[in-house]
């Protein structure tokens, strides 16, 4: 019989946080979705760059809905699921939307920088405020791999498991080529003030380019061809400046969809912690940084991942005797990470069964 599972979607205070920069933000707040019975074995999930707590969901299906869930690949009646919006974010964490209680208003351009590591540092803070000491793995895409791969290294002793998707070691050039052009979009943007925008009114033309450059290096073309090829919508050659073809809509739709939940501000802020993302930094090599991780790890790449190529991430645990590596043939490319569960979710469900105990 399935233990009672609760549903909490909440906030939870961690007081003043130094960064690691050096500045220190006065009041830091994580706003974080919390599924399962109470007393189970406790999975972080980290979510990915435009994504956000609500992992699961209650009144609407969560982001990774289709991985976990009662009776699916990750089992919340056997699994507490614990999923924070990052710092910086801007779905109820203390971020660029948040008000800075020196001057009254919100922080906007005036946020201080984070990394990926404060964004662990900080999660660790909360999960000890909610009396959680003990993971039984940490799980995360994308960003959210990032994330995973730092709190291996910096909390070795804190989980049993680490399962970081759709991720490399460090960030490559071509994936901070890709978002230096979705910064230009935005800045460039005449409602970007310098950061300093009417919230009522923000740099939408650029928010969404930058959301349309990103859904391009999310996929194949494979995908892309085999969804559109060239499908049109109206008459092509009737105008050069109307949207003609189903791709061209597609974008439109993903870009304008992102400017009516994301904050540019945010964007921009995680964006430049994804490029700083290098887990040698500071650790002379990525070898070095990879001996620090303790717990179990099942590392998974996706096939045509243009940012994240699979060989960086197998090369990093390739020697490492407690790693698992696996590469999903699709045609998702980066997204693979978000489809296609019944390539990939059994074997993250038997990697949570090693040192279960239920």
């Amino acid at each position: 019989m399935d233990r009672e599972t609760r549903y909490e979607d909440s906030h939870v205070s961690i007081g003043s946080f130094v960064l690691e920069s050096g500045e220190e933000l006065p009041h830091v707040e994580l706003a974080y979705e919390r599924v399962g019975p109470s007393d189970a074995p406790v999975i972080l999930v980290c979510h990915a760059l435009t994504g956000n707590q609500f992992t699961i969901g209650e009144d609407e299906p969560g982001w990774w809905k289709g991985l976990i869930g009662k009776g699916k690949y990750v089992d919340t009646s056997e699994f507490q699921i614990v999923t924070f919006n990052v710092l910086g974010g801007c779905n109820g964490s203390t971020g660029p939307c948040s008000i800075n209680p020196t001057t009254g208003l919100a922080y906007q351009a005036d946020f201080p920088f984070i990394s990926v590591r404060d964004m662990v540092h900080s999660q660790k803070q909360a999960l000890e405020q909610l009396g959680i000491h003990h993971l039984h793995a940490v799980i995360g895409g994308s960003l959210g791999g990032m994330q995973v791969l730092e709190w291996g290294i910096l909390y070795p002793e804190c989980m049993d498991h680490l399962v970081p998707l759709a991720v490399t070691p460090s960030l490559s050039a071509y994936g901070i080529a890709y978002n230096s052009i979705s910064r230009f979009a935005i800045t460039k943007d005449p409602e970007w003030k310098e950061g300093y925008y009417n919230l009522e009114k923000p740099p939408a033309a650029g928010l969404a380019t930058a959301r349309m450059i990103g859904m391009i290096s999310y996929r194949t073309d494979d995908m892309f061809q085999k969804k559109f090829g060239r499908k049109v919508k109206g008459n092509p050659g009737e105008s050069h400046t109307e949207t003609t073809y189903d791709v061209e809509s597609y974008l439109h739709y993903q870009g304008n969809k992102l400017v009516g939940r994301f904050d540019a501000n945010s964007y921009l802020y995680l964006l430049k912690a994804m490029d700083m993302h290098d887990i040698s930094r500071g650790r002379d090599s990525i070898a070095k940084a990879a001996k620090l991780i303790q717990p179990n790890v099942l590392a998974i790449s996706f096939k045509g991942d243009l940012i994240y190529p699979p060989h960086e991430l197998e090369k990093m645990f390739s020697l490492e005797s407690m790693a698992h590596f696996y590469i999903v043939d699709t045609k998702f490319g980066h997204d693979g990470f978000l489809v296609e569960f019944d390539k990939w979710g059994p074997l993250i469900k038997q990697q949570l069964k090693e040192t279960l105990k239920i």
